[in-house]
């Protein structure tokens, strides 16, 4: 299953448009005011169905995910020279990325792939293809692209 990742161009918050392979809306993201990034991510019929939350005043920057209203795991950013790295209490996942932090991968606990991430260049804001292996993966690897994206965000 592939997944496109849009930032909305003209949004004074982080607002995203997912859309599927067919060209219909998947996921909406809204961004809430708030210190730090508080995303909230809609189903197709506008209901809320989970958020990334930025936690402030942390070392390096980390980000909760919730699913509903229940608390599912983490993503912080770890400390690095040359490579991005993370640590991810989420699902058993963990991701690699390459040095210019436009590609990543999400493996599982046995190393195989669960998504892959690849920004699209020559856009005019944040575009991303999600590539799922499991359409059930398709919302937690969103999480996390949103969580990075936000991280990335921050340091600009």
């Amino acid at each position: 299953m592939k997944l496109y990742f849009k930032q909305r161009f003209f949004s004074w918050f982080d607002s995203y448009d997912i859309y599927a392979e067919d060209g219909s809306v998947a996921y909406t993201v809204e961004g809430q005011l708030s210190w730090g990034h508080c995303l909230h991510i809609l189903n197709p019929q506008g209901d809320h169905i989970a958020t990334v939350q930025q936690k402030v005043l942390t070392f390096l920057p980390k980000f909760e995910f919730y699913l509903q209203d229940q608390y599912a795991g983490m993503l912080q950013k770890e400390f690095t020279f040359f490579r991005p790295s993370y640590h991810l209490d989420f699902n058993g996942w963990h991701v690699e990325g390459n040095w210019v932090e436009w590609d990543y991968q999400i493996l599982r606990e046995d190393g195989s792939t669960a998504a892959i991430i690849r920004k699209e260049l020559f856009h005019w804001t944040d575009t991303y293809t999600i590539e799922v292996e499991d359409s059930r993966d398709a919302l937690c690897a969103l999480m996390v692209v949103l969580a990075i994206d936000a991280e990335k965000c921050s340091r600009q």
